[in-house]
């Protein structure tokens, strides 16, 4: 059925202040008041509140929505229930996520205007995470489970729930923005569990890895209630759905979990984890996958700390850095290096902001750029995504989010993914409280690409970079040197094809390039340095005034507190004196009680004498 274009503006306009009902593409609907509309026709809404099949989900408040994801816009009367509305309309609900209040638009029959739903991620901003739109039913929400994304679909195995370990198989189409069951077809094999049981399917499992080989998915060790004492290698294949156990040889290591599994070539190398007694690991295992055979590796230096929930992963087809992590008590944010080809560990200083220990997060590299995601430690979650570059190994926060953030689980996955040339990072699932099943995707701002880094001492790094331009000078030499006539003119044999020394300088001149970069990094490392040294000067000389100012306090304090103490003790010696004159006192008491009793008797006498000479006279 054609449509005619309309302007759709005075329509706009004449709803503005009133209630509308405004319905995504995706098929969720927000109903509230039309604040305003900009020239791009996106919409702000007051008092909004979303609907989910008829039913509220709940109020949001005001809300921005974009124009290029309405599919409908229509005036709604105050007093009117969304289901009469719905009705008169002929609206169809169709089940879809919540999580889209920032992706919502506009239309009266707009026809459709913005951009078709498969290239919804030419709509993303860079570095910022936003949750997609999911149509149909969700999978259960989960945590530890195991994802990746392999021909722009993602998929994840496993995980746990409420204490109870999980065993299906879905698919996230990226593009259509659907998730999907898919049913594994068993192959017959004689693996038993460690109670000799036969494994008849894909077992629920949690902690465990996936890694992408060829056409199939591998997933190692985690923890299930059917577990061998052994690590066990499962295969999914991604063309046929057949799934079962790989037969692996030689020292196959302990069963556990937290442990991380990275590709290196041909070969997975897996570090640390848990095994079924709680028993903290640091060990390398590696399996050959041309021949399926586990060796353990003999490290040298000073390995990490035994841990599990860590993170891992491969620069420079080199080296395996090792990202935090726990203990039973303690969480890490330290970092760690293997290099495969010496087998020595280190621990380089990092430079950038201020990383707080966590375990349980997740972490993918691209283009030599390690994004890290979620995690936390006992207290809380961690609330920014972190990306380390491996090359200059630096650490930046590319974005951060509020509380209990789906982001900020422990327990999250996290896959690269490419669409349309660039790259994306895809979140699932997690846990901070809650269980969720949500599907976060960033749009991954491209950065610059260095040479790897070459991981040693100081001393040798210097060398190194002498040797370097050394040769680099030599060869330069050597090309600008002048051929030398000869005076005695013979026949020699002309070779015309003249030898191509461009690559040899464009070699050169790329070396030369990387060690004007470093020695311009350096200069400002220095810089920094003296920067922060000067400031640390001044703090010093404002402390040094201020302890000479307390010092003098503390001289009058202490004159002070002699002289008092001088008056105590004068005080003491009056104290002392006391009990003399309390007897001085006393016999002066004494005293003049005697006197105040002869007194008295002479009173008396006289008395009587006067007495007595009356009384003679009167007779």
């Amino acid at each position: 059925m054609a449509t005619v274009p309309v302007n759709p503006k005075p329509f706009l306009n004449n709803l503005t202040g009133k209630p509308v009902m405004v319905k995504l593409k995706w098929g969720m609907e927000y109903k509230g008041y039309l604040v305003s509309v900009d020239s791009y026709m996106n919409l702000q809404l007051a008092n909004a509140e979303e609907y989910i099949d008829g039913q509220s989900t709940g109020s949001l408040g005001e809300i921005l929505i974009r124009c290029n994801n309405v599919l409908y816009l229509r005036g709604v009367p105050e007093d009117e229930e969304i289901e009469e509305a719905d009705q008169r309309s002929g609206v169809l609900h169709r089940p879809v996520s919540r999580h889209c209040s920032d992706r919502v638009s506009s239309s009266y029959l707009i026809a459709l205007m913005g951009t078709d739903s498969q290239n919804w991620h030419l709509d993303l901003s860079y570095d910022q995470w936003a949750a997609l739109p999911i149509s149909g039913q969700r999978p259960a929400a989960r945590y530890k489970h195991a994802a990746t994304v392999f021909d722009e679909k993602l998929y994840v195995a496993g995980g746990s729930r409420n204490g109870r370990y999980l065993s299906d198989f879905q698919v996230f189409d990226l593009k259509s923005l659907t998730w999907s069951t898919i049913k594994l077809n068993i192959e017959t094999n004689d693996v038993k569990s460690k109670d000799a049981i036969p494994l008849e399917g894909f077992p629920a499992t949690s902690g465990h890895s996936m890694i992408k080989w060829k056409t199939r998915l591998l997933l190692l060790a985690g923890l299930s209630k059917n577990t061998a004492d052994r690590v066990t290698v499962w295969f999914i294949d991604l063309e046929s759905h057949n799934c079962g156990v790989v037969e692996t040889f030689g020292n196959v290591p302990v069963a556990r979990s937290g442990q991380s599994v990275t590709l290196f070539g041909s070969k997975l190398i897996m570090f640390g984890g848990e095994d079924w007694n709680r028993r903290l690991l640091n060990d390398v295992n590696v399996l050959d996958l041309e021949t399926m055979t586990w060796s353990a590796v003999e490290t040298t230096q000073t390995p990490p700390t035994p841990r599990f929930d860590h993170v891992a992963t491969l620069h420079a087809e080199r080296y395996l850095f090792v990202f935090g992590g726990c203990s039973h008590s303690v969480f890490f944010n330290d970092l760690h290096v293997l290099d495969l080809e010496t087998m020595e560990w280190s621990q380089p200083q990092v430079q950038g902001d201020l990383v707080t220990p966590r375990a349980g997060h997740a972490g993918v590299a691209v283009e030599g750029n390690w994004f890290i995601v979620g995690g936390g430690d006992n207290k809380s979650g961690a609330l920014e995504t972190l990306v380390i570059n491996l090359s200059k190994l630096v650490v930046s926060v590319v974005t951060s989010v509020k509380g209990r953030d789906p982001l900020a689980s422990e327990g999250i996955s996290i896959s690269s993914a490419s669409l349309g040339g660039e790259n994306f990072l895809v979140t699932f699932g997690g846990y901070n409280g809650k269980y969720y099943n949500e599907v976060f995707v960033m749009r991954v701002k491209p950065r610059d690409s260095l040479h790897p880094k070459i991981l040693q001492s100081p001393a040798a790094a210097a060398a190194a970079a002498s040797v370097t331009a050394a040769y680099a000078l030599a060869k330069a030499e050597s090309l600008d040197f002048p051929e030398k006539e000869d005076s005695n003119p013979k026949v020699i044999q002309v070779d015309n094809s003249k030898p191509d020394h461009s690559v040899e300088i464009n070699s050169i001149k790329e070396e030369k390039k990387a060690l004007e970069l470093s020695l311009t990094e350096v200069t400002n490392e220095n810089s920094a340095l003296k920067t922060k040294i000067e400031e640390t000067n001044g703090n010093y000389n404002e402390l040094s005034k201020e302890l000479q100012s307390v010092q003098g306090q503390l001289a009058a304090e202490r004159s002070r507190c002699a002289k008092l103490e001088a008056q105590i003790g004068e005080l003491q010696k009056m104290l002392e004196s006391l009990p003399s004159l309390e007897e001085k006192v006393q016999a002066l008491r004494a005293e003049k009680s005697a006197f105040e009793h002869d007194m008295e008797l002479a009173a008396t006498v006289q008395r009587q004498r006067s007495g007595g000479i009356w009384k003679w006279v009167a007779g």
